[in-house]
């Protein structure tokens, strides 16, 4: 009894909490990469990926319980689908998960099943090509009734002893011949058959998704395999638990009778025949630990809105108390766009960066979980494009430059097909000033189309007077106190007028003599530009 109690308060104490545990995303990503996106609206690229920090937001926002849920959830995130119309459907079982704990609780248990790394390879069994039977298959079915017989006859006719022996030693090679491929497959075929029981008993509790459809009837042809399925649960098993008597006893089985190969082709026939129901079950299981994991994350949140997705065609973003996720005890900031795009100014360190990372993830929840990091977050439909984080690519021989041409000329056709939402931090940092201010202000007047928003983040405050017709201005700024820069990160509407680069340095103890000269080279230059 007491082992029980425990059980359920562990469970009912882990919902809203984050993950403490490793992350695999080779393992992770798998079924993403694997899966067809054709009918999406959008993949996000590995690019905006890298720029956004997605894999530390996905550890801070997954809280899914099983490995094929894990697995969904990433690839949720990833794709932004061409119709919402399923997110209604989602939040009445978000909001059944989140306000029923014994129901929670009695899924919480049930999800877990998956929780082993073993569930990770579930999806290959439906995404993969099976190997085949080679052509000289057909003789194993012969050798393995050869054994049968010979057993039976022995004890009439003892000379049959040495036709079995012939047979057991040819066996063997056939036998491990086939471990190899035996053991691509002993942890996902185990893993199915505990997910085709998960998904019944989900069923019962009334759990019902927009991938409900089919799920019962999918998992009864499953079932149809069990008992082919149960043998390689056994051998999964015994390897763990390296049960070295009866192990050796069941190999011996195996090889006279070729158990392994005759059983595996034979799954794997059936697993290729039903690969949409492998693929409707594991749908519908995944679904609902992301759902889980919705209700989770909303729960652990201080606040949190759901989005408005507008309808109509209109360049629209607007956010009220808007946070980055990841930024513990995060300024919230308000924006409201409509047609104009933004042009952010601002000191360094004062949040410029983290305001634009902070506008792309609460696209990417928006369109993907329906959650955005907000008291109220508007926008319209929009495929989302970064470039932030650029690099140099020495495997490639590619300047820092040129990565950043060949970004921004994608962004640029991106431009003229569909509606863009740009995040852009300091363009074209890889050259000299002028030639920078020029190609940036020509980028961002050419990405600023009837379609597309653009929010660009610049030290370029010259590049603010090109752009009015355009671009609204914001800006961040700090101010002195005791000698030291004090930054409030709050976003303030108009032209940055100062910047403090070199007060950074007068700041960190640089000599007076080098500071008065930075300073009086600034005035010269300015009174040039103006």
């Amino acid at each position: 009894m007491f082992r029980k109690k425990s059980t359920k308060d562990t469970l009912a104490g882990s919902f809203g909490k984050v993950k403490n545990t490793s992350f695999d995303f080779d393992s992770i990503s798998k079924y993403f990469y694997k899966k067809d996106h054709s009918g999406s609206y959008q993949v996000i690229s590995d690019r905006t990926c890298k720029d956004l920090d997605f894999e530390e937001f996905f550890m801070f926002a997954d809280r899914t319980l099983s490995k094929p849920g894990q697995q969904y959830l990433y690839d949720t995130l990833r794709t932004i689908p061409k119709s919402h119309n399923h997110l209604q459907h989602n939040e009445s079982v978000i909001d059944q998960l989140s306000n029923n704990e014994s129901l929670r609780i009695n899924i919480q248990k049930l999800l877990s099943k998956l929780s082993n790394d073993d569930a990770y390879y579930v999806s290959s069994l439906f995404q993969d090509e099976h190997i085949s039977k080679p052509k000289w298959f057909f003789l194993l079915p012969i050798l393995s009734f050869t054994s049968l017989i010979s057993i039976f006859l022995i004890p009439y006719f003892p000379q049959f002893f040495f036709l079995l022996l012939c047979v057991f030693i040819l066996n063997i090679g056939f036998h491990y011949w086939n471990k190899r491929n035996l053991y691509e497959y002993v942890n996902a075929i185990p893993q199915l058959l505990r997910l085709g029981e998960t998904a019944k008993a989900l069923l019962k509790l009334n759990i019902n998704t927009k991938k409900s459809n089919n799920v019962s009837s999918s998992v009864e042809i499953i079932n149809q395999i069990r008992l082919r399925m149960l043998f390689f649960k056994l051998e999964a098993k015994l390897e763990s638990d390296a049960v070295v008597f009866f192990w050796s006893l069941l190999e011996g089985i195996k090889i006279l009778f070729l158990l392994e190969p005759l059983l595996l082709f034979g799954v794997l026939k059936r697993i290729n025949n039903n690969k949409k129901e492998i693929r409707t079950v594991f749908t519908y299981f995944a679904e609902v630990d992301m759902l889980y994991s919705i209700a989770s994350l909303r729960h652990g949140l201080a606040s949190y809105c759901l989005p408005n997705i507008l309808t109509d065609k209109q360049k629209v973003l607007s956010a009220t108390e808007l946070s980055h996720p990841l930024i513990p005890d995060c300024v919230p900031n308000t924006i409201h766009v409509t047609e104009k795009s933004v042009l952010i100014t601002g000191s360094n360190m004062s949040g410029k960066t983290s305001f634009i990372r902070s506008i792309g993830l609460n696209i990417l929840t928006a369109f993907t979980i329906n959650t955005c990091f907000a008291n109220s977050f508007k926008v319209s439909p929009t495929k989302l494009y970064t470039a932030i984080r650029m690099s140099d690519n020495l495997m490639e021989d590619k300047s820092y430059y040129l990565e950043e041409v060949t970004t921004v000329k994608q962004l640029l056709i991106e431009s003229s097909l569909s509606p863009c939402l740009f995040l852009l931090d300091e363009l074209f940092k890889g050259t000299n000033t002028i030639e920078r201010i020029a190609a940036g202000k020509s980028v961002l007047s050419h990405l600023d189309t009837s379609k597309c928003l653009v929010f660009a983040s610049t030290h370029d405050i010259e590049i603010a007077d090109m752009l009015t017709s355009q671009y609204d201005f914001y800006y961040f700024s700090e101010t002195i106190e005791k000698s030291d820069m004090v930054f409030d990160y709050l976003l303030k509407h108009g032209k940055l007028h100062k910047t403090n680069a070199i007060r950074i340095l007068q700041l960190n103890g640089y000599p007076s003599s080098l500071v008065e000269e930075a300073y009086s080279i600034a005035n010269r230059l300015q009174s040039f530009v103006n």
